[in-house]
C-alpha cells in the first residue's frame, strides 16, 4: 500500500504548539514501561525465551493464572466508536483518540489501573461486539467510551452477556454514580431523603437514561425524565425500547408537556441535553430546590442565575462549585471491581461506589457550595474502590 506523505508541514505544528493543550497532546500521553529490569543475558532469558515457556505453559493448563502472571488483571481497555465524543459528537476513531488517551491516564493517575486507548472504525453494532469479544482475553475489563445512543445501550447490554469481565459504559454509568452522590448529599443538606424528591431529567441519551435509573434503583420519590419530543411517559407514540422501559418505570404521575412545564413544583432537576431551562422554570421549582445542570460546555441555566432561586446548584464545570465529574468515579469502580476479579458491576455496586463516594463529604464539611468531593481529594478512590469490591463479594460475582 502506497504511504500518503504527511500535508502538515513542521512550521505548522510549531503554530499548533503555541496552544499550550496541543503543547501537551505532542506526541500522546502514553507510553509504555516495563517493570522488570532486562540489563542482562539472564533477565533476557527469564522475561523472554526460553523462561517465558514455562510460564505460558502453565496459563495453558490453567488459564486463571493469566490473571497472576500477566497484566491481564489490572488492565482495561477504552474502547470508542468515536461517535458521540463529549461534546463534539460524531468525530471519527482518530479524532477522539486524544480523549480515549486522557481516559487511560486518568486510570493510571487515580487508581494505579493500567488502560489501553482502542478506537474501532466501525459503527455497527454486531461488527463492535464481535470486535470487544476478541479483544477482551487481553484485558480485565472493558471501558466502553463515547459511543452514541441508543448503539450504546445494546452494545453494553451484548458484552455483558458474552463476558465474564467487567464492562462498564463510562458515559452512562460513571455520571449516574457522580450524580447519585451529589444528590444524597444535597437532600442530607436539605433535610430531606430521597424518596422525598420529585425529579426531572432533561435528556434521554446515555447519561440521562443512567442516572434515571440510578436514582430509580436508590429511592426516589417519583422521577420524570424528558428528550426532544417533551415527557417521556406510557403511550407516547414512537418511543425506542429503552424509552419505552422508561416511561413505563418513571412519570408515576403522568405528566405530559415540556420539561419547563414539569418542572413546577419539582425538587430536582438534572440536566443532561444541552438545551436551555429558563429562570422562569428554575423559579417555579419547590423551596431548596437542587439543580444540576451538567450539559458542557454550556450549562442548561447558568449557575449564577440558579442559584437565585434554588438552594444546591451544580454543573460539569471545573470554575463553578460542585462539579460532576466522572473521573471521581470510574478509577474506584474499576480497582475495586479488579481488586476481587468481579464478574461484573452490579446495580448495586454503583449504587455502593455512589454512597461512598457521598460518605468523603462530611457533616462538618457539608456546605450548598461542596455536597460533592474534588477529583483531587485523596480519599475518592479508596472509598469508593472498598465500596465496590464489598459490594461485589456481597453479590457474588467476586472470584476473589
Amino acid at each position: 500500500m502506497a504511504v500518503t506523505p504527511s500535508s502538515i508541514s513542521p512550521e505548522a505544528l510549531e503554530a499548533f504548539d503555541l496552544d499550550p493543550a496541543f503543547a501537551l497532546h505532542r506526541g500522546g500521553k502514553l507510553e509504555t514501561r516495563s517493570t522488570v529490569p532486562v540489563d542482562d543475558a539472564d533477565d533476557l532469558a527469564l522475561a523472554y525465551t526460553p523462561g517465558v515457556a514455562r510460564v505460558c505453559t502453565a496459563i495453558a493448563e490453567r488459564p486463571e493464572l493469566v490473571n497472576d502472571y500477566t497484566w491481564v488483571s489490572n488492565v482495561v481497555a477504552v474502547v470508542s466508536d468515536g461517535t458521540a465524543v463529549l461534546g463534539l459528537g460524531d468525530i471519527g476513531p482518530a479524532a477522539a483518540m486524544p480523549v480515549m488517551e486522557g481516559k487511560a491516564l486518568l486510570f493510571k493517575q487515580f487508581a494505579g489501573v493500567d488502560a489501553v486507548p482502542i478506537c474501532l472504525d466501525c459503527t455497527d453494532v454486531d461488527a463492535l461486539v464481535e470486535t470487544v469479544v476478541r479483544l477482551a482475553p487481553s484485558f480485565g475489563g472493558i471501558n466502553l467510551e463515547d459511543i452514541g445512543a441508543p448503539r450504546c445501550f445494546e452494545v453494553e447490554d451484548r458484552l455483558r452477556e458474552l463476558l465474564d469481565i467487567p464492562v462498564f459504559h463510562d458515559d452512562q454509568h460513571g455520571t449516574a454514580i457522580v450524580v447519585l452522590a451529589a444528590l444524597r448529599n444535597a437532600a442530607r443538606l436539605t433535610g430531606r431523603s430521597l424518596g422525598d424528591l420529585r425529579a426531572v431529567v432533561a435528556g434521554a441519551g446515555a447519561s440521562g437514561v443512567a442516572v434515571s435509573r440510578i436514582l430509580l434503583n436508590a429511592g426516589i420519590g417519583d422521577i420524570a425524565v424528558s428528550d426532544s419530543k417533551g415527557l417521556i411517559h406510557q403511550g407516547r407514540d414512537g418511543l425506542n425500547p429503552v424509552k419505552e422501559a422508561l416511561a413505563r418505570d418513571t412519570n408515576r404521575a403522568g405528566l405530559r408537556g415540556s420539561t419547563e412545564q414539569a418542572l413546577a413544583g419539582a425538587d430536582v432537576f438534572v440536566g443532561l441535553s444541552g438545551s436551555t431551562v429558563s429562570e422562569g422554570a428554575i423559579a417555579s421549582m419547590a423551596p431548596g430546590a437542587i439543580v444540576f445542570a451538567l450539559s458542557n460546555p454550556t450549562p442548561e441555566v447558568h449557575p449564577e442565575v440558579a442559584r437565585r432561586h434554588a438552594l444546591v446548584v451544580a454543573t460539569g464545570r471545573s470554575d463553578f462549585p460542585n462539579q460532576i465529574n466522572n473521573v471521581l468515579a470510574f478509577p474506584g469502580v474499576f480497582r475495586g471491581a479488579l481488586d476481587v476479579r468481579a464478574t461484573t458491576v452490579t446495580e448495586n455496586m454503583k449504587v455502593a461506589a455512589a454512597e461512598a463516594l457521598a460518605a468523603v463529604v462530611g457533616d462538618d464539611d457539608l456546605s450548598a457550595d461542596y455536597v460533592i468531593p474534588s477529583p483531587f481529594d485523596e480519599r475518592v478512590a479508596p472509598a469508593v474502590t472498598a465500596a465496590v469490591a464489598a459490594q461485589a463479594r456481597a453479590d457474588g460475582v467476586a472470584r476473589r
